[in-house]
């Protein structure tokens, strides 16, 4: 059993900046020498999140922030902001609904994924920020 952690960094602008981890990622499991298993991804932080897309322009420039603005407003009422007084109440909400993790199966020394499927980072947040995500790789 082959067990190895990585921490892969990124820097953002924040508003829906995605970035996309495929090469780091397929970099690493590579790396580890394991043939077979799971890749497991986790972002550091609330305000971002982590998912598959197809990485063209069109979908990573507009169509998933505006999709987000529809599910989660920037400028709606969110508590967070009452209660902290911020301006990410929003990212919170877009990050959740996402997700911050993946479980990726690891099969031929790769993570196996469609011609036009790649693994990104969504970061929702109001700034730019430094990135982290956790990269656990285990299997044999």
């Amino acid at each position: 059993m082959i067990a190895e952690h990585y921490a892969l960094e990124c820097g953002t602008h924040g508003d829906d900046h995605i970035v996309d981890l495929t090469d780091q990622v397929q970099r690493a499991v590579a790396e580890s020498g394991v043939t077979i298993g799971q890749a497991a991804l986790l972002v550091h932080g609330s305000t971002a999140a982590l998912t598959t897309v197809e990485y063209e322009p069109g979908l990573v420039n507009h169509d998933v922030a505006a999709a987000l603005e529809r599910i989660a407003p920037r400028d709606g009422r969110y508590e967070h902001e009452e209660t902290w007084h911020d301006d990410n109440g929003h990212s919170h909400v877009r990050a959740s609904l996402v997700g911050p993790s993946l479980a990726l199966p690891i099969t031929g020394g790769q993570v196996p994924l469609g011609t036009w499927q790649q693994i990104v980072l969504i970061d929702s947040d109001t700034r730019p920020r430094r990135r982290t995500v956790h990269l656990s790789v285990v299997g044999r």
